[in-house]
C-alpha cells in the first residue's frame, strides 16, 4: 500500500503525458483488472469508470492518481469479474403475497368470477420473491483492487518516463541548435554596425565627391544607428532563457508549463531581433530560429 500513497518524487528527466498501464489481481472470489490511459492535457484531469456498486472507490483512485501524475488526462478503467459463485438467498415478502391474494379475491368478487389461488402465479408477481445479494466487504475488495492498481501505475509511469526521455533528448538537442544559431547572430551583430558605417561612407562619397566627409557627423549617425539596431539585451535574455530551459529538466517543477512559458519569451525576443537587426544574414537566421523554436514548442506540448 505504501507504493500507492507515495507522493511524486520527481526525476531529472521529462515525462511524457502519453502512457498506458495495466494491472491484475485475484481475491475475494473476484478477478480485478485495472487499465490506465493518459494523453495530453493542459492540466491534470482524471476520469474514473467503475462497475455499479463500486462508486465508493472513485475518490480513492482519483487521489492516488493525483499523487503520482501531475499533468495529462488520465482515464481509469476498473473491471471486476466473479471467479467464485456467490451464495445468494431468496427472500419472500409474505405480507405482500397475502395482500396480492386478498386483492385478487376482492377483484374476482367484483367481476363475479371464480378465484383460485395459485402459489406459482402469486410468486411471479412483482417483488413477492426478491433475490438477496450477499453483503460485500468493500474494504477487503479495495485491498485486492489496490493490488491491481499498483502495477498499472508502475507501467503507466514507466511508459511516460521512457517517452519523456526521448522528448527530453530531442528538445535539448534543438536547444543546442538554437544556441548555436544565436551565437552566430551575436557574432554578426557587431559587423552590422561596421557594414552600415561603410555603406554610409560610400553613399556620402558618391554624393559629395571629392569633398571632405564630416567625420563627426558621420560618427553621430553611426552611433544613432548602432543604438537603434542594438540587439545585445535580446541576446542576453535569450541566453538566459536557454539556460533556464536546460536547468528546468533538473528541477521538480511542472516541466511542460514552464518550458512553454520560456518558449513564448524566446519567441518574443527573436521577433524583436528580427525587427531591429536590419541585416539580411540575421533576418535569415531569425527565420531558422523561429522554425526550430516551433518544433520545440510542438514537442513541449507532450511534456508533463
Amino acid at each position: 500500500m505504501s507504493r500507492l500513497t507515495a507522493s511524486w518524487t520527481g526525476q531529472n528527466v521529462a515525462n511524457s503525458m502519453t502512457g498506458f498501464g495495466r494491472g491484475e489481481a485475484n481475491g475475494n472470489g473476484c478477478h480485478f483488472t485495472v487499465e490506465l490511459k493518459s494523453v495530453n492535457h493542459r492540466f491534470l484531469e482524471v476520469k474514473v469508470r467503475l462497475p455499479k456498486n463500486y462508486g465508493i472507490f472513485e475518490d480513492r483512485i482519483r487521489k492516488i492518481i493525483q499523487q503520482n501524475v501531475r499533468r495529462g488526462r488520465v482515464e481509469v478503467y476498473l473491471n471486476i469479474t466473479e471467479t467464485e459463485e456467490r451464495k445468494r438467498l431468496v427472500k419472500v415478502d409474505k405480507d405482500l403475497a397475502l395482500s396480492y391474494d386478498k386483492t385478487l379475491k376482492e377483484l374476482a368478487a367484483v367481476l363475479d368470477t371464480v378465484y383460485q389461488a395459485d402459489i406459482f402465479n402469486l410468486a411471479s408477481l412483482p417483488e413477492v420473491l426478491v433475490i438477496e445479494e450477499p453483503e460485500i466487504d468493500l474494504e477487503s475488495i479495495w485491498e485486492v483492487c489496490s493490488q491491481a492498481l499498483v502495477p498499472a501505475l508502475d507501467d503507466l509511469r514507466a511508459m511516460r518516463r521512457t517517452e519523456g526521455g526521448k522528448l527530453a533528448e530531442d528538445i535539448l538537442s534543438r536547444l543546442d541548435l538554437l544556441a548555436a544559431e544565436i551565437a552566430q547572430i551575436a557574432a554578426r551583430s557587431d559587423q552590422v554596425v561596421i557594414d552600415y558605417q561603410n555603406r554610409l561612407k560610400e553613399r556620402l562619397q558618391v554624393l559629395i565627391g571629392e569633398a571632405v566627409v564630416d567625420e563627426a557627423r558621420m560618427a553621430n549617425e553611426v552611433a544613432i544607428f548602432a543604438e537603434r539596431a542594438s540587439i545585445t539585451e535580446e541576446l542576453v535574455r535569450l541566453d538566459s532563457h536557454l539556460r533556464q530551459c536546460r536547468s528546468a529538466f533538473k528541477s521538480d517543477d511542472v516541466l511542460g508549463r514552464k518550458l512553454d512559458f520560456m518558449i513564448q519569451e524566446m519567441n518574443r525576443e527573436i521577433n524583436t531581433i528580427g525587427s531591429k537587426a536590419n541585416d539580411l544574414a540575421i533576418s535569415q537566421a531569425v527565420v531558422m530560429l523561429k522554425s526550430e523554436l516551433e518544433k520545440v514548442r510542438e514537442q513541449i506540448q507532450n511534456v508533463e
